[in-house]
């Protein structure tokens, strides 16, 4: 049985099986149940843009994340909680950060995973050309953070605007930059501003040799040339709309990142796996290509295109996706002439500046973390078993199994 309804600016009428109408209620409950209601203009909007509020925009996501991984934080946790840190084991004028690329299926891999759940906002797998790294403290091979740089966003406005492209411009050397999407450093060392050093870690000559190493002389997917590519710039955003741990980032006279503005509010983070995977099997059902249009070189945000794809053929507005939390970007310059280059196409990298990783953490001790163990010492009461907590607590055998081992 199908049913006329009404959608959209044009006045379009869509019929929906059955099946749809199904689909629509469960969009529009779940998205009541995060809190969002309708504006008297038909577009999404929540009470207020808090810090909490966007944890609880994104705590079904968490949610459905950990409970993919019950498993392996049950069978793996307890080998490799032994990585982190306690307070007392850190001596806050001897930490050392060391870079550890990750490769491959390995067990740094399984901590990166493991580390990265325990944040309360979903960390993206990334796409396309990634590296990934552990940052460990020299000093008593802790953890002390996480790092994770893969391809930019095709569209961007806020950074495409800052540098001055025209869509070929970005087009033909969008492929000298990242964008780092895992970036922060784990407790106790966020309590000591570690957070604010392994920021800073991403613009080290650690990674600008990484990079070039790894995909300087790569041929394009889609344009089948060879890049000459150099890293001259990495953008991140902020999480939590505005940030105080990346603005005006600095050591000595580098500035390491520098905001560029906000994102217009629009993705799709509040629409779950298992809701996406439903408007995927969807345009399936009628045939559409975006179901499977998911291989890279086949386009960029492509779960966000087959989102609105498939709101578009239910009868949604297209804005249903402009969540509305809008989120601070942030720029490193790995070069610094980095921005000309990648305006112009012309010229040689400029890495004066650009300084190693144990450079940068020498500079980060004396900067933040020394005077912040000094007016903060509670950090030392942190004990690497309070990582337990910072996992959903719903998972009782996971926990039990987790305290039997230590």
């Amino acid at each position: 049985m199908r049913a006329d309804i009404v959608s959209g600016k044009s006045k379009k009428v869509v019929k929906i099986t059955a099946r749809e109408a199904k689909l629509r209620r469960k969009l529009r409950q779940h998205l009541q149940t995060l809190g969002f209601r309708k504006s008297k203009e038909g577009a999404l909007e929540f009470e207020d843009n808090g810090k909490e509020t966007i944890r609880a925009l994104h705590s079904l996501q968490r949610k459905e994340r950990l409970n993919a991984n019950t498993n392996f934080i049950a069978q793996r946790a307890p080998k490799l909680l032994r990585f982190f840190a306690s307070g007392s084991e850190i001596n806050p004028s001897r930490i050392m950060p060391v870079l550890e690329r990750i490769v491959g299926c390995t067990w740094q891999s399984e901590l990166f995973k493991l580390a990265s759940l325990t944040w309360s906002i979903p960390v993206s797998n990334g796409f396309g050309r990634r590296l990934r790294y552990l940052v460990w403290d020299g000093y008593n091979d802790k953890l002390i953070g996480l790092i994770a740089i893969g391809d930019p966003v095709f569209n961007l406005s806020v950074r495409d605007n800052f540098i001055g492209w025209s869509i070929d411009d970005r087009r033909a050397r969008l492929v000298n930059m990242m964008d780092a999407y895992v970036l922060g450093a784990l407790p106790p060392y966020n309590l000591l501003l570690g957070g604010k050093m392994v920021a800073c870690l991403v613009r080290s000559h650690d990674v600008y040799d990484d990079f070039y190493n790894k995909y300087g002389g790569t041929i394009g997917i889609i344009s089948r040339q060879k890049k000459n590519a150099h890293l001259l710039a990495v953008t991140t955003s902020s999480s939590m709309g505005r940030s105080s741990v990346y603005n005006r980032l600095k050591l000595g006279e580098v500035i390491y990142f520098d905001s560029i503005g906000y994102t217009g509010g629009w993705g799709h983070f509040h629409i779950p796996d298992k809701l996406f995977l439903e408007l995927r099997e969807y345009l399936r059902s009628i045939g559409h290509s975006y179901a499977d249009l998911h291989k890279f070189g086949k386009g960029p945000n492509w779960r966000l295109r087959t989102t609105r794809a498939a709101l578009v053929e239910l009868g949604f507005r297209e804005d249903l996706l402009r969540h509305g939390v809008q989120r601070e970007v942030f720029i490193s310059h790995l070069a610094s002439n980095g921005i000309n280059i990648l305006r112009t196409g012309e010229g040689q990298p400029n890495l004066s500046s650009l300084l190693s990783a144990n450079e940068i953490g020498k500079l980060a001790v004396d900067r933040w973390i020394l005077p912040r163990s000094e007016r903060h010492p509670e950090f030392r009461r942190w004990s690497s078993e309070n990582l337990i907590q910072l996992l959903d607590k719903t998972h009782c055998t996971m926990q039990n199994r987790m305290r039997e081992v230590i």
